[in-house]
C-alpha cells in the first residue's frame, strides 16, 4: 500500500489576471481595518510590506500609482481643513463590509423577508409545500385558482358553474419573524494586551453581521455598542474607525444600553451577542466609577448577574463569545449565562465570525413569547 508522497510546497504567484490595484487593495483594506481607518498609516504599512515582500512585483506599478487611482476611484477623499490629509470614503466602508462578510461567512445569497423561519403556519411570505381551504382572513395571492376551479367543478358539476367559499383552496404560507440584535463588542485596553490584536476580528465580525443582516434579513435590527469605562452606540458606518481605548470593563453600562435599545423595538425576538475578553472591572457609582481590576469583585458580579436575571425574565438572550482562556473568567461566563438562560462559547480568534454566524442562524426557529 502506498502512502502519502511529499513534494517541494511553491507558493502560487500573484493573479496574472489581476491589475496592480485589485493586488493591492485587499492588503489595503486590511490594514485600514487594522489601523481604525488612517489612510496614512495604511499606505506606510503598505509602502513597508512592499519593501520586504515585493508586493507590487517587477511591473512599473507602484504604491504611487496605487495611491493616485485610490483617489481616482473615489476610495479615499482629501479632508477639509487646516490638517489636511485624506480619509476613507463611504464607498471604502461598504467594500471593507462586503469584504469581512465574504471571509467569515461565505458569499450569501440575497434573500427576500424577515427570513426568520418559526414552526408555525400563517399569512407569511414563503410558500409552504401543502395547501388547505379557505379560511376566513387568508390573503387573496394565496388562493389556487386551478385547484379551487377543480372543486367547484367537482361540488357542483359541469353544467352550471358556481364557486362557493367552500371550493377556494390556498397555498399555506409559513411565517417568518423579525429580530432585533445588540451587538455589544468591548473595547477595554485587555483587547490588545499581551501582543494579541483582539479588537480587529470582533470589528470584522461586527462588519459582517451588519452585511449578513443588510442583505439577507433586511427586516431585522441590528444595533451595535461598544463598552469600557462606559457604554455608547455606535453607527454601522463607523466600525472601521473602531479603536480599544485605556479603559476597563463595564458590562454593566454595556447590558443596560442594549436593554434600553431592545426596549424600543417592537419585534417579538430580541437578542444581545457580547463579544468581550475580559471580566467585568467597572460601574457607575453616582458620578464615579467603581474601578476594580483583581479578581471577581463581589459589587460588580452581583449587578452584572441581576441584569442577566433581568435580561431573562424580559426574554431577552444574551450570548456570549468570550475569547480568553483563563479558567476563572471561563467559571464566571458560564454563572452568567446559567442565570440568564442564554448561550456561551469560548472562542478562539479564527473561529469567531463562524460562531457568531451560526448562532445568529440557529435562533431563525425560535420564535419568543
Amino acid at each position: 500500500m502506498k502512502g502519502h508522497q511529499f513534494v517541494e510546497y511553491i507558493p502560487p504567484k500573484k493573479s496574472q489576471n489581476k491589475s496592480g490595484f485589485d493586488n493591492l487593495f485587499p492588503v489595503f483594506q486590511e490594514l485600514i481595518t487594522i489601523t481604525g481607518g488612517n489612510v496614512s498609516e495604511a499606505l506606510n504599512w503598505l509602502t513597508n510590506l512592499d519593501k520586504q515582500y515585493n508586493l507590487t512585483g517587477d511591473s512599473d506599478y507602484g504604491i504611487g500609482d496605487f495611491f493616485e487611482d485610490l483617489k481616482r476611484k473615489g476610495y479615499i477623499t482629501e479632508e477639509q481643513g487646516p490638517e489636511g490629509g485624506f480619509k476613507i470614503s463611504a464607498k471604502t466602508e461598504r467594500k471593507i463590509r462586503q469584504s469581512a462578510l465574504e471571509e467569515i461567512f461565505g458569499k450569501l445569497k440575497k434573500s427576500k423577508g424577515g427570513n426568520h423561519n418559526t414552526p408555525f403556519p400563517g399569512r407569511g411570505d414563503e410558500p409552504a409545500s401543502h395547501s388547505r381551504e379557505y379560511r376566513f382572513g387568508d390573503e387573496p395571492n394565496q388562493i389556487l385558482m386551478t385547484e379551487s376551479i377543480r372543486n367547484a367543478h367537482i361540488n357542483h358539476g359541469m353544467e352550471d358553474f358556481m364557486m362557493t367559499e367552500n371550493d377556494l383552496e390556498v397555498r399555506e404560507a409559513d411565517f417568518k419573524t423579525n429580530t432585533s440584535t445588540v451587538l455589544m463588542i468591548d473595547i477595554s485596553h485587555s483587547m490588545i494586551l499581551y501582543g494579541e490584536d483582539r479588537i480587529t476580528p470582533a470589528k470584522k465580525v461586527a462588519m459582517a453581521l451588519a452585511e449578513l443582516i443588510t442583505r439577507k434579513y433586511p427586516k431585522d435590527t441590528l444595533d451595535v455598542i461598544v463598552f469600557g469605562n462606559d457604554a455608547w452606540q455606535i453607527e454601522i458606518k463607523d466600525l472601521p474607525y473602531l479603536q480599544v481605548g485605556p479603559y476597563h470593563t463595564n458590562t454593566i453600562a454595556g447590558l443596560e444600553l442594549a436593554m434600553d435599545i431592545l426596549r424600543k423595538r417592537k419585534t417579538t425576538n430580541k437578542q444581545i451577542f457580547m463579544i468581550t475578553d475580559g471580566k467585568p472591572t467597572c460601574m457607575k457609582k453616582g458620578l464615579k466609577y467603581y474601578k476594580n481590576s483583581f479578581g471577581l469583585d463581589p459589587k460588580i458580579i452581583n449587578k452584572t448577574m441581576t441584569l442577566a436575571d433581568k435580561c431573562r425574565k424580559l426574554k431577552i438572550p444574551v450570548t456570549t463569545f468570550m475569547i480568553a482562556s483563563d479558567p476563572y473568567l471561563q467559571d464566571f461566563v458560564r454563572d452568567f449565562t446559567k442565570v440568564n438562560s442564554g448561550k456561551a462559547y469560548f472562542s478562539s480568534l479564527k473561529g469567531l465570525g463562524h460562531l457568531v454566524f451560526e448562532d445568529f442562524a440557529k435562533n431563525k426557529k425560535r420564535n419568543l413569547k
